[in-house]
């Protein structure tokens, strides 16, 4: 029997769902928008998308999405689950996202449409070798073999210099950071060209591992053109680095296979841009199909958000997102990547975040509440470190502070 890709939405239309069911598989297929000579009963049995599922769900009086409609007052919501042969488009990550989130957004029957699974067959993990490092990987090149990542960012994103941002790096290895990155806007600016930053902070890093034995993982954000993601990689490799970063929605699916074709080291992958494919409740993407393709693509890291944000995302979004990227990528194909917990983040979070995921295969990164504990920047790092020794050991932040003098004063600014 041929392999088959599977999708599934959420559909709201004002037409009968049924029917627009069958336009978006025919438009997704072989159909166009009029009956042609040539597609014969055969080709739409061997390469047309088939409805395998569509449940009513409710119905609203007005369509979540501006668009031709007629004045039904009436719009269904469905479950709706579509396949196609592989042999449509063979095992692609650019086809398959033309084919299950291409122009079936736009249909005029639909007034609502969200991608919501995605389930693909073996022969995409034979194309697509997915994370070179994932977790193990990253656990091993920053020897950390338990406990979740304690991480930070660079700020502020843009303005310093390479020798500022050196010196911030210090700060936070001698404070015993696990993980450090660039911000997403920082990339190769006039104020901190890439190469004299690289050289900056792997000095420091390069130094403080001489003297430790612990080397912390820097992700140098290397986003932009292909050939020089490839050469800034190499840099970074040749400077004694041990990790790269890229804007995922910026460098495209082809930009990041190609990266991790080339890479050496483990890619740190941010997906700065998911608000405008995820915010409308009735439009785009949720994150567990998403986050497949990049895995397959080769991203060892993938950005999750956190718990009580400072962004829109509500915390059983982020857990969900968290817990998608732990899962296999298909069933007996893991593909493990780690999740990466950011956004106004501080030890407060620590415990909600272990006990909703079940684990620390995780970065928690933190800026401000490490950067702005009044005891300075190694209490910070302490501080974050005892939430997640209390969170792990099931103990109380504040019994957890009366052992750490950096909790306790963290504690006091913590919001």
């Amino acid at each position: 029997m041929s392999e088959r890709i599977h999708a599934s939405y959420w559909l709201e239309t004002g037409d009968d769902p049924a029917r627009t069911a069958e336009v978006i598989a025919g438009e997704q297929s072989s159909g166009t928008f009029v009956a042609l000579p040539n597609e014969t009963p055969e080709l739409k049995a061997r390469s047309g998308a088939r409805v395998e599922r569509l449940d009513v769900l409710d119905t609203v009086a007005s369509p979540s999405l501006p668009g031709p409609y007629p004045a039904t007052g009436r719009y269904t919501r469905c479950a709706l689950e579509l396949s196609w042969p592989i042999e449509n488009i063979g095992p692609s990550l650019p086809m398959l996202m033309a084919t299950v989130a291409g122009n079936l957004f736009e249909l005029r029957g639909v007034s609502g449409l969200r991608l919501t699974d995605l389930q693909l067959p073996p022969s995409f993990a034979e194309r697509y070798p997915g994370p070179a490092f994932g977790i193990a990987g990253t656990r091993q090149l920053t020897g950390v073999a338990s406990g979740p990542l304690i991480g930070t960012i660079i700020k502020p994103s843009v303005g310093l210099s390479a020798q500022e941002t050196a010196e911030q790096v210090r700060q936070l290895v001698e404070g015993g950071i696990d993980f450090i990155k660039d911000d997403e806007l920082q990339a190769d600016g006039a104020y901190c060209p890439f190469e004299d930053r690289v050289r900056a902070v792997m000095r420091v890093v390069n130094d403080a591992a001489g003297r430790t034995g612990r080397k912390a993982m820097v992700a140098f954000n290397l986003t932009g053109d292909l050939d020089e993601m490839r050469r800034r990689h190499d840099f970074v490799l040749a400077e004694g680095g041990t990790c790269v970063m890229v804007c995922l929605n910026s460098v495209g699916i082809l930009g990041l296979h190609e990266l991790r074709r080339h890479a050496q080291l483990p890619i740190h992958a941010h997906r700065a841009g998911w608000g405008y494919l995820t915010r409308c409740p009735q439009l785009g993407w949720d994150y567990a199909p998403w986050q497949k393709i990049w895995r397959l693509a080769g991203a060892d890291h993938l950005h999750v958000n956190g718990l009580r944000n400072k962004f829109s995302e509500p915390d059983d979004s982020v857990i969900a997102a968290a817990r998608a990227v732990l899962a296999p990528v298909m069933p007996g194909v893991p593909m493990a990547a780690m999740p990466v917990f950011s956004s106004g983040q501080t030890g407060l979070q620590a415990a909600d975040t272990h006990a909703a995921i079940g684990c620390t295969d995780l970065i928690h990164t933190v800026g401000g509440g490490i950067f702005g504990h009044p005891d300075g920047v190694a209490a910070g790092v302490e501080a974050l470190r005892a939430s997640w020794d209390a969170a792990v050991a099931g103990v109380p932040l504040a019994l957890q502070a009366e052992r750490s003098p950096a909790l306790r004063s963290a504690l006091g600014f913590w919001r």
